[in-house]
């Protein structure tokens, strides 16, 4: 087992003790009762998956795109692919991925918002976050979500999700990213109805029947691994 895997296997069993995991069969899944675990403990988690599901995102950025990426553990997945391009402009609430995006060589300009500094997902939010992404308009956002429902939208165990809406009404074209365990949980707060999302990313486990219930709200859904042409 290399280092890395050793570390992978010491902080899981870390999680596990601290019930904010479950192990299954070939893998681990989020205990329903940790709701919102810390942004640290998120990214343990589908980490296959989430990798997957970026390397998907990363195919709809060109050079000189303006991006918004959210404090979400699947959208940190991104940040490492972005050196692929030049030009771009990246605003993100994430201090995280803000620290990640500095460790690049590529040509970028990094926009944060001010606002009130939430530990757990290491992210700003606040009046002032939410200002600062009215005065802009980007041509993508990139979201992560804690659940979706049909009925509700794209959900969240945050609570300081105003911040969330403020992107996705900054943004031309909405692309959500989330893995399938996400499919049919729905969390307390609602961040955008399903009608606002234009492109959804995830993996191959998601049920045909959600997908085709998904597509007939007129979202694009790309599934890793397919052609999707």
């Amino acid at each position: 087992m290399t280092p890395q895997a050793q570390l992978f296997a010491k902080n899981l069993v870390i999680l596990e003790h601290a019930g904010t995991v479950i192990r299954t069969y070939g893998g681990v899944v989020l205990n329903k009762e940790e709701s919102d675990p810390p942004i640290d403990h998120k990214t343990l988690i589908n980490t296959h998956k989430k990798e997957l599901i970026a390397e998907a995102a990363v195919g709809f950025i060109h050079d000189g795109d303006s991006i918004i990426l959210d404090a979400g553990s699947t959208v940190l997945q991104m940040v490492p692919l972005l050196s692929r391009f030049n030009n771009i402009t990246v605003m993100t609430n994430s201090l995280h991925i803000v620290n990640a995006l500095s460790e690049l060589d590529n040509e970028q300009t990094i926009l944060m918002p001010g606002g009130t500094f939430r530990k757990k997902s290491a992210s700003f939010h606040g009046q002032l976050a939410e200002n600062a992404f009215e005065h802009f308009t980007f041509d993508k956002l990139f979201m992560g979500t804690d659940g979706i429902d049909l009925n509700a939208g794209v959900t969240t165990f945050n609570e300081v999700y105003t911040v969330s809406k403020a992107m996705c009404n900054a943004a031309r074209e909405v692309i959500l990213m989330a893995d399938s365990s996400k499919f049919g949980r729905k969390s307390p707060n609602v961040v955008c109805s399903l009608e606002s999302v234009d492109k959804l990313i995830t993996d191959a486990d998601i049920d045909p029947a959600f997908r085709q219930a998904l597509e007939e709200k007129g979202i694009d859904v790309i599934i890793t691994g397919e052609s999707n042409e």
